[in-house]
């Protein structure tokens, strides 16, 4: 599906503090069919001056800035008249957060750490919405516009991993710059080393992380497991 319209791709502005974060949301959005990063900005400030120049659709916005708190900055937005559409990018879990968000008329919330596919869906829900025109019939067109927005229930995991470990996993991979061995996580998130195992490679078959064999001074070489800043170090999310 393509988000363009008459005016051309859908311009997307990345407010993200972290560089690498930011440069990897950008990256995300360029893969998507009809959006185009026009920026990747680190500060409300530097997203104020943008907005002032350039023509901006769609902001995906952190919520943690050095100079503001997201959600204030999209209140202003709207008390201003400005028109654009916002996707918060985040790692804040507080649901009173979320509910300030729905009454901003944020029309995504996604949570860091993900990858590019998490993303992509929501862009292109959001393109399907933009793309509803017209008056509606009745409640059955209403409720299909409204719907557009809204993600599917999320992939179920593979048969006996969990969502709260795969949590702690992938938290601890995250903070461990120089990676991680599964002896290594499993003593760190309380499992055994199998069970550890399997879920470091969920996070590499799910593309949040990579492997690589590091060679001691005797027996086999020891994998070992590293997060993948692109899909998400982003996380502050």
């Amino acid at each position: 599906m393509s988000a363009t319209t008459g005016g051309g791709p859908v311009q997307v502005l990345v407010i993200e503090d972290d560089p690498v974060a930011a440069d990897a949301h950008a990256l995300y959005v360029g893969r998507v069919p009809g959006f185009t990063a026009v920026a990747a900005v680190h500060s409300l400030a530097e997203a104020t001056r943008v907005l002032e120049r350039t023509r901006v659709d769609l902001l995906l916005l952190d919520l943690t800035l050095p100079d503001g708190h997201g959600l204030r900055f999209a209140r202003g937005l709207r008390a201003a008249g400005h028109p654009v559409d916002v996707i918060v990018v985040t790692s804040a879990r507080d649901l009173a957060v979320v509910r300030e968000s729905v009454s901003l008329g944020v029309v995504q919330y996604v949570l860091k750490p993900f990858a590019f596919p998490t993303l992509r869906e929501r862009l292109l829900r959001y393109a399907e919405f933009r793309a509803t025109a017209g008056e509606a019939a009745g409640q059955d067109d209403v409720d299909r516009a409204m719907a557009a927005l809204r993600a599917p229930r999320p992939a179920e995991l593979p048969k006996g991993l969990s969502a709260p470990t795969l949590d702690r996993v992938a938290a601890l991979l995250r903070a461990a710059p120089e990676g991680l061995t599964a002896a290594g996580a499993a003593e760190a998130a309380g499992t055994s080393r199998i069970t550890a195992r399997r879920y470091l490679e969920h996070l590499v078959d799910t593309g949040r992380a990579d492997r690589s064999p590091r060679y001691g001074q005797v027996g086999r070489p020891e994998l070992h497991y590293r997060w993948l800043a692109a899909a998400g170090s982003v996380s502050n999310v």
